[in-house]
């Protein structure tokens, strides 16, 4: 059996910016680095995608600071490298499920940010396309919103609701500690 990919969605420096708001899970950077250590430790696959927003004002422009990889990513060995300007990974600059079927690779784990957009989005299409997905929720952060009705949907609560979504249709929701034990 081939070994799963770990892909890291959009893990950029822009988000590390105020104007986003409040945010959560403060250690999910540490999960990412302790996901793309194991992984390159035992050479399977790593994917890293970025997003290449079209907006004018938006850190994550190309050629911006913010677009490039946050530190946790430094000495990453990635096996494939690119950009998006929509929330899924499957549609890019790379033909994402072409590059995975090409290898073989029918599994893979997912992290990054933010949990509930480009995170839960690929999950969700990776669902849908037949491929077994795990959700590293701990190795994920969003930000609070404006709800519909003026209220603030918390960070906390958006994750929450994105696991139940994700666990119940698309994808195995799982913390990186038990992903990392399912590794040995």
């Amino acid at each position: 059996m081939t070994a799963p990919a770990l892909i890291l969605i959009d893990v950029q420096r822009g988000f590390d910016e105020p104007r986003w708001g409040p945010r959560n899970n403060p250690g999910a950077e540490a999960n990412m680095k302790a996901l793309l250590d194991a992984w390159q430790e035992r050479r399977q696959p790593v994917v890293l995608v970025h997003h290449d927003s079209v907006k004018p004002d938006s850190p994550l422009r190309p050629g911006q600071p913010g677009n490039d990889f946050k530190p946790e990513l430094d000495g990453a060995r990635p096996d494939l490298v690119f950009g998006k300007k929509v929330n899924s990974a499957f549609i890019g600059d790379v033909d994402l499920d072409a590059w995975l079927r090409k290898r073989g690779i029918t599994r893979f784990v997912l992290a990054g940010i933010q949990t509930n957009f480009c995170c839960e989005t690929t999950a969700r299409m990776g669902g849908n396309l037949g491929y077994d997905v795990t959700f590293a929720l701990d190795a994920t952060f969003t930000f609070d919103l404006p709800g519909v009705d003026g209220d603030v949907v918390t960070a906390d609560e958006l994750s929450r609701v994105t696991a139940a979504n994700l666990a119940n249709q698309f994808a195995t929701v799982k913390s990186t500690k038990e992903i990392l034990a399912g590794l040995s």
